[in-house]
């Protein structure tokens, strides 16, 4: 394994620990699940930092298969469980498409990486949770599974989103700057 693996690899370690850690420190959001952490900027800044999106979705699935064991993670069935941590924090790993680009990959890098997040959740709410689906929810009347799931899983991804896009333009440019060649430590 080269030098340069073994940085990419023992980073990705790093920020997968720091998630776990910030996963632990969430404020819940809604009757039914879903919750408002810090989590996901650790793996953002990896992605766009360090990993690109080739390692950014293999950090954040791992992060995400971590967080269901470690953290009592709910699942009707295997499919709901591997759809609403693994692949749903995999998908934050696409925030990598900007890596290089700066103070506004950062930016852009969160979005993205929430966005196909937030994507991942609907379509698990849409197909797996569709059965549980709530005549009402938040003040909204006659939901249908599209609408419901939309709802749901916006509701707290918004928080999560605004959090990862204030967070991670301003940490990532301090890593920008702490790695820059000829910088004394």
């Amino acid at each position: 394994m080269n030098q340069r693996k073994l940085l990419v690899l023992c980073e990705g370690a790093l920020c997968i620990a720091l998630a776990v850690v910030l996963s632990y420190m969430k404020i819940e959001i809604g009757a039914q699940g879903g919750s408002f952490n810090l989590a996901m900027i650790p793996l953002i800044l990896f992605a766009v930092h360090t990993g690109g999106m080739r390692w950014g979705i293999l950090v954040g699935f791992a992060f995400g298969t971590l967080k269901f064991f470690l953290l009592q993670g709910f699942a009707l069935n295997w499919q709901s469980m591997l759809l609403d941590y693994s692949v749903a924090f995999a998908a934050v790993g696409f925030a990598g498409i900007f890596k290089g680009k700066g103070v506004k990959g950062y930016f852009f890098g969160a979005l993205v990486g929430c966005l196909a997040r937030f994507c991942v959740h609907y379509i698990s709410g849409v197909t797996i949770y569709a059965q549980y689906v709530q005549e009402s929810y938040l003040g909204f009347r006659d939901l249908n599974m599209w609408t419901y799931s939309l709802i749901y899983n916006g509701f707290y991804m918004v928080f999560n989103t605004i959090a990862a896009a204030i967070v991670t333009p301003p940490v990532g440019m301090a890593l920008e700057r702490g790695k820059k060649p000829g910088k004394k430590k």
